[in-house]
């Protein structure tokens, strides 16, 4: 059922025009409002699928119901309704964000048509902002404990905007999880998101690997190729493990983040990039910095927002959620059937030191299932999970 207001000053034309759209469809709920500021009340307390308004009203005119309902409700569209005298006003507030504008006295088809649009966009704003708050299942966190609660909490703040985020915690513990929600979350969403293990790249050619570099630049480099900046343009770049990075290549970065540009790896030019940076380590970048192999200038631009992912003995409360999620993932991608967990057996899972954290409670609950009995008890996990 579609939510419909009409403020309009005019009794006999909120009327009209409250009879027109009512007959057209019985699944829509027409509410009225005699002025401006009553109108703002009502957009205030109740979520509208389109606003009809007025432009020429007491108390608070048109434009300024506008201007407020955008800022209340940005997503409801707003339709104004102008008198011929309002026409030049009418068309100024489609650029302060009106859906459109309709004449009096309306023309019917065209009233019933902007009604039937409007609708329809409000919709796939809604759909669309669904769609943004669901995270592939490749990608989802699990677990309610009071700090996996925060990181989510955050998450949803962070997402919608463009603010570097640093990510730490020991490994094993889900940090490139957090990251996948950041990007999937974010108007970025739509564009790549590339990952970056600066571990796992020899120093000598981590440069060229997040710069790209030009033909002839070294040895081995027989042709133009892009770095991982450039890949990430327009979407993510997720550097894992940042605290290995060579300084050479920290100093790079660091000019990435403040002009937005790199340069390939033996080129003097310049190239544009529009790259939102998640940075993760696992080690402390302040002594890092202090024993002189981090930037402080980058630590500071990196960690904007900073989440720390607790380690597993610190939300042992999610065990069970997280037993669970894997028992039921990993009997899909083997195509066994799934098997129960005894109610002992996760309290001797909870009980245990999980120094590998999530990755190896993952690989201990896979061993369970591949070799435990039909329903994993406590003996099966001092068996399999024995250090």
């Amino acid at each position: 059922m579609a939510k419909i207001l009409i403020i309009e000053d005019e009794a006999a034309i909120r009327r009209v025009l409250k009879k027109i759209i009512s007959e057209e469809n019985d699944s829509y709920e027409v509410e009225e409002a005699e002025d401006g500021l009553a109108g703002i009340e009502m957009i205030k307390n109740t979520d509208y699928d389109l606003v009809l308004c007025d432009i020429k009203m007491p108390k608070m005119d048109g434009v300024e119901v506008l201007e407020k309902a955008r800022k209340i409700k940005p997503e409801t569209p707003m339709v104004m309704i102008s008198g011929h005298g309002d026409l030049d006003t009418a068309v100024n507030t489609m650029r302060l964000g009106a859906f459109d504008y309709i004449s009096k006295p309306p023309d019917l088809n065209r009233l019933l048509n902007t009604v039937r649009n409007a609708l329809d966009k409000k919709e796939l704003v809604v759909e669309n902002k669904r769609l943004k708050k669901k995270v592939s299942k490749n990608y989802e966190m699990i677990g309610e404990s009071e700090a996996i609660t925060h990181i989510k909490d955050m998450i949803e703040k962070v997402s919608a905007t463009d603010a570097r985020v640093l990510i730490t915690g020991p490994n094993g513990t889900g940090k490139e999880l957090v990251a996948h929600w950041l990007h999937e979350k974010s108007d970025r969403s739509k564009a790549p998101m590339i990952e970056v293990n600066c571990a796992a790249i020899p120093s000598e050619l981590i440069e060229s690997e997040l710069f790209g570099h030009v033909k002839g630049s070294f040895t081995g480099a027989n042709k133009d190729r892009a770095g991982k900046f450039e890949a990430a343009n327009g979407g993510t770049i997720f550097l894992d493990e940042i605290g290995d990075m060579s300084l050479s290549a920290q100093a790079k970065v660091l000019r990435a983040l403040q002009e937005n540009r790199i340069q390939r790896v033996g080129s003097d030019k310049d190239i544009k990039v529009n790259v939102r940076v998640v940075a993760a380590t696992n080690k402390d970048l302040k002594k890092e910095i202090a024993e002189g192999r981090f930037r402080e200038d980058l630590y500071h631009r990196l960690a904007v927002i900073l989440i720390k992912v607790p380690a597993l003995n610190d939300r042992r409360e999610d065990i069970p959620l997280l037993v669970n999620f894997f028992a039921k993932k990993i009997s899909e991608e083997q195509g066994m059937p799934k098997k129960a967990f005894a109610d002992d057996a996760i309290k001797q899972l909870q009980e245990y030191d999980w120094t590998g954290n999530i990755r190896e409670l993952r690989n201990v609950v896979e061993r369970l299932l591949i070799l435990g009995e039909k329903e994993v008890s406590k003996n099966d996990v001092k068996l399999f999970a024995s250090k």
